[in-house]
């Protein structure tokens, strides 16, 4: 006997979702796309759950729109935002990670000037700096680099705040093309504290400064394994191919992230080193190597190609 799959619809999904806390992806999938007047509803409805079950299907949600690109929650997640609970706060900002709409910014400055909770504040640096960003590329026009820049340097610089939540910001601030970076990452690389210097690390790799490239390098072969894992993302992110005999080296670190973010970052820096490695690491028998590896190769041999494209172009005679 085959059985029917059930078609949810957005009414039906919203009345499983007071129903039954035990959620299943093809009833949260019948909440994607909502209008505004669904929204209205979804909002009047979440308001009534218990905290808990409002907790599962905020993860969920996140879950499922990480994992299929087709998936939109994002009217529903930006009612999250004002939840009174700062887990679902939280999932409310990463659930809205790649929605580039710039009434957003409003909101995410208010929850890192004034939420309640350090998680919660830490999340909006991370948002505040993606929308940082987009304004450096010219793509947010309500609001200047230059504000965003100096909201995260406040946050940076005030002692008081939440050492996670000031070290997101430094990370966040490094998009920013303002000479002050330099000396703020500079600053954090000195302080006590191996989180801020983890964090000073990562902010070097987003910088795209290859000023850092020297200091980044020697930090792959810290003795703590958070240093080398972000001075190995930041190697790649630096494209800095007089790194890469190291970066083969963490192949066999034994912390499994530092592995990992030395495979991406070798499919970045590139070359013949690199891409030897790669393929000694895709054909391995370690699974998670294997897969990693082979993602990394694709990301290669597509950026050698599209190297060798722009080379085959003729130039204009003038």
């Amino acid at each position: 006997m085959v059985r029917q799959r059930i078609v949810w619809n957005f009414e039906q999904a919203l009345a499983h979702l007071q129903d039954d806390d035990s959620l299943r992806a093809e009833v949260l999938w019948a909440l994607s796309g909502a209008s505004r007047a669904q929204a209205s509803e979804f909002a009047r409805v979440w308001d009534t759950l218990p905290v808990e079950q409002r907790r599962r299907a905020a993860q969920q949600m996140v879950e499922l729109a990480e994992q299929h690109f087709e998936v939109d929650f994002n009217a529903l997640f930006r009612h999250l935002l004002n939840d009174p609970d700062a887990q679902v706060r939280v999932n409310g900002i990463e659930g809205l990670w790649e929605d580039e709409d710039a009434a957003l910014v409003k909101p995410f400055l208010a929850l890192l000037r004034q939420d309640p909770d350090a998680s919660v504040r830490a999340a909006a640096a991370d948002a505040v700096g993606r929308f940082l960003l987009l304004a450096e590329y010219g793509r947010l026009t309500s609001t200047s680099a230059d504000t965003l820049g100096e909201t995260l340097l406040a946050i940076i610089r005030n002692l008081d705040e939440d050492l996670t939540v000031r070290c997101r910001a430094l990370e966040a601030v490094a998009y920013w093309s303002d000479e002050v970076v330099r000396q703020v990452i500079a600053t954090a690389y000195d302080d006590a504290a191996p989180q801020m210097r983890a964090s000073a690390i990562a902010a070097m790799g987003r910088s795209a400064d290859h000023y850092w490239r020297d200091i980044v390098a020697r930090e792959l072969e810290s003795p703590d394994p958070r240093m080398r894992f972000e001075a190995a993302r930041a190697t790649g992110e630096l494209e800095n191919r007089a790194a890469t005999a190291t970066l083969v080296q963490l192949l066999d670190d034994p912390d499994r992230e530092v592995q990992g973010a030395a495979i991406t970052a070798l499919g970045q820096v590139g070359g013949k080193l690199a891409k030897r490695a790669l393929q000694r690491a895709a054909a391995s028998e370690d699974e998670f190597l294997s897969a990693l590896a082979s993602d990394a190769l694709q990301e290669l041999e597509f950026n050698e190609e599209s190297e060798f494209l722009l080379l085959d172009i003729p130039l204009d005679e003038k």
